[in-house]
């Protein structure tokens, strides 16, 4: 972490975990350390569950860590920090509000008069460009609109520091790529009426167009694993080679610990228990024909595949880590390469492609090869998907257990390795008469 004189906010050796009801608790972020000083947009950037949404929630005060402390202007922050404004994906618009009473509404809290209210919200809604709709209700406005109100409401409190959950990410390509562009322009030109701003993001290119310095999270649990200072000046141009190269070297750094995979005589590497993700199986073949395709010709650079496809990082991490993990490609230093394997796949037909897939899950995800092997030995070739469930669990939260258990029914169910009974919550064999 930078030492960073004067700083507005510091995260300090902070963690956050949840208590199970198993021996063990969930932690989703571990001995985070972080500071923010004035003048500065920093960037958190990773994927889903690596705790960057709690971390905003935890230093906006609305969540008290369970270890660690955050230090807001100097002191140690207890509840709500005074200063602070957050900006949401979801707009969080009240529908039966005017634009002028939602951007209002910090104020009005606040216990400030009602003409400077009104004076301070008319300001606001001008600054962020939605001057005339003063009286409009979120119904009657666009998605980027109501975005725009949403800044403006955080806006107008004049906050030191904003906090902004992914708020771009419900907005199509090119309103984001506009509001960006424009919430840019008021920071360099010195015309928002804030310190510093806290972003999480988890796309690259954005946060390399706009953030000063980018933390990279890993996850399970949430840490920072690099910090990195974007050395490009405002404005930005994303079609600059060098603006590329540092992309390119992101995607790199998120991608370096994937190891390669073993050969065919070799026993695959495989934890006891994979937190998987729940990705179509119709998804990952057509990435395979794609990678087996012009202009790819087996071997695709992250950042040119996301662009092409139109999937950030979110989205097409967890496809090229599937392929990691079955054998069908190798994912690393920011390239996704497809293995014999997966060639002979994105050539198969529909039966050929059964027999791999099948072949992969046995011996590559061993909670698909366990759930298999179970079934052959039971007389009755069924087994209850509670005992996977709750083992699953002792190692991570719910929702990624259910995750890895719909991925693991999807994929069996595509390569006929074995189905599930959803009303008696069973795995079972289809026995021929």
């Amino acid at each position: 972490m930078d030492v960073i004189a004067d700083s507005l906010l510091e995260v300090r050796n902070v963690s956050q975990a949840y208590h199970k009801d198993s021996t063990s608790d969930f932690v989703v972020l571990e001995d985070v350390n972080l500071a923010l000083g004035g003048n500065e947009i920093v960037g958190l950037l990773g994927r889903s569950g690596s705790g960057k949404s709690t971390l905003l929630r935890i230093v906006s005060g609305l969540l008290p860590p369970s270890s660690g402390e955050v230090i807001w202007r100097g002191a140690p922050l207890s509840g709500p920090a005074e200063g602070v404004a957050m900006v949401f994906q979801s707009f969080a618009l009240f529908p039966w509000l005017t634009v002028q009473e939602n951007v209002e509404l910090g104020l009005e809290a606040q216990g400030v008069a009602r003409a400077e209210r009104e004076r301070r919200a008319e300001e606001a809604i001008d600054l962020i460009g939605l001057g005339g709709y003063e009286g409009a209700y979120p119904k009657e406005m666009s998605g980027g609109m109501r975005q725009r109100v949403g800044l403006a409401r955080a806006l107008v409190v004049h906050p030191d520091l904003l906090l902004m959950d992914e708020p771009f990410s419900a907005l199509d390509v090119l309103t984001a790529e506009t509001l960006r562009t424009d919430l840019i322009d008021l920071w360099v030109e010195r015309r928002l009426p804030v310190k510093a701003m806290l972003m999480v993001t988890h796309n690259i290119e954005e946060a390399v167009l706009m953030c000063d310095r980018i933390l990279v999270f890993s996850s399970n649990p949430g840490r920072v694993a690099h910090e990195l200072r974007v050395p490009f000046p405002h404005p930005r141009n994303r079609h600059d080679a060098a603006f590329r190269r540092f992309v390119d070297d992101i995607y790199a750094l998120m991608t370096r610990r994937a190891t390669s995979v073993p050969a065919p005589t070799q026993t695959p590497a495989v934890e006891s228990v994979q937190s998987l993700y729940p990705v179509g199986t119709n998804t990952l073949s057509g990435l395979l024909e794609t990678l087996a395709a012009d202009p790819y010709r087996g071997r695709a650079d992250l950042p040119a595949l996301a662009g092409s496809l139109q999937l950030e990082l979110d989205e097409l991490l967890p496809l090229g880590e599937t392929l990691h993990l079955l054998g069908l490609a190798e994912l690393e230093e920011g390239d996704l390469r497809l293995t014999d394997t997966g060639r002979r796949f994105a050539n198969a037909d529909a039966d050929e492609r059964k027999t791999i897939f099948a072949n992969a899950l046995r011996t590559r995800v061993k909670l698909a090869g366990t759930i298999r092997s179970v079934l052959d030995e039971r007389w009755n070739h069924r087994a209850s998907a509670v005992r996977f469930r709750d083992e699953l669990e002792d190692h991570m939260s719910p929702d990624y257990a259910e995750d890895t258990l719909r991925a693991v029914i999807a994929w069996a169910r595509f390569a006929e390795l074995f189905n599930y009974d959803d009303e008696a919550d069973q795995f079972f064999l289809e026995i021929e008469a």
